[in-house]
């Protein structure tokens, strides 16, 4: 983990709500982002926006935005930043949004980061966007991933190594043989490493270069590193 790191806060410094304004949660594969989004949902009180569920929900939907987006897809052609851009504009749109929003997959890439920003910039009222990075060692990561196992038929989730079932190999509720996601590998948690790391430096330099961006350890108790990540927005907003 980078030195840089915050400390973890308790939950006792965690103070009254404030306006968190747009955050953006960044973090490797099975760092616990989606925990972590959830509960700062909560906390705060402003919605969770992710480009994943945007996708779907367009889609379904079957919005202009939605049908352009399934063509594209059908092509087997990822869908363009504009695209995505444009879902998040309308997205940002709706008055749930006002005091904030954490943002979830988006912005991905150093283009998006600046469309954002730009967008942001033009709204008298609208607070920059603030970035932060949840932080685990590489190899709890992988541990993590690797670890992973569930039951097909109940859908709970193990881990060999920090939550193993009572049996070895089978759900304690089902008594089902517990299975490995194939993705849930070390060769393909290592490509998806690089691919992160690579795809979101850019995003990391330029909101650390801005002053918003900040680190903290996602290593502990839930509701110690949402208090962690509470502290370390209210620093970048004071």
């Amino acid at each position: 983990m980078s030195s840089s790191a915050t400390s973890v806060a308790t939950e006792s410094e965690i103070r009254s709500p404030q306006t968190p304004g747009p955050v953006l949660l960044m973090g490797a594969p099975g760092v616990g982002k989606g925990t972590q989004a959830k509960e700062l949902v909560k906390y705060w009180g402003v919605p969770q926006v992710s480009t994943g569920d945007l996708l779907r929900s367009n889609v379904a939907q079957g919005t202009a935005l939605g049908k352009a987006a399934k063509e594209i897809m059908q092509r087997g052609q990822l869908v363009p930043d504009s695209l995505v851009n444009d879902m998040v504009e309308a997205r940002l749109k709706q008055p749930d949004t006002k005091r904030g929003y954490i943002l979830d997959g988006f912005p991905r890439t150093l283009a998006q980061a600046t469309w954002l920003d730009e967008r942001l910039g033009g709204v008298q009222s609208a607070l920059p966007l603030v970035a932060v990075s949840l932080q685990v060692d590489y190899n709890q990561l992988l541990r993590r991933i690797t670890g992973r196992r569930n039951c097909p038929v109940c859908q709970t989730i193990y881990n060999i190594y920090s939550n193993p079932p009572k049996r070895d190999g089978f759900c304690d509720v089902e008594g089902a043989a517990l299975v490995q996601r194939a993705d849930d590998t070390e060769r393909v948690f290592a490509a998806r490493m690089t691919a992160y790391n690579a795809q979101t430096a850019p995003v990391v330099d330029h909101y650390r270069n801005l002053g918003r961006f900040v680190e903290v350890s996602a290593d502990g108790p839930i509701a110690a590193i949402a208090a962690g990540i509470v502290a370390a927005v209210e620093r970048l907003r004071s």
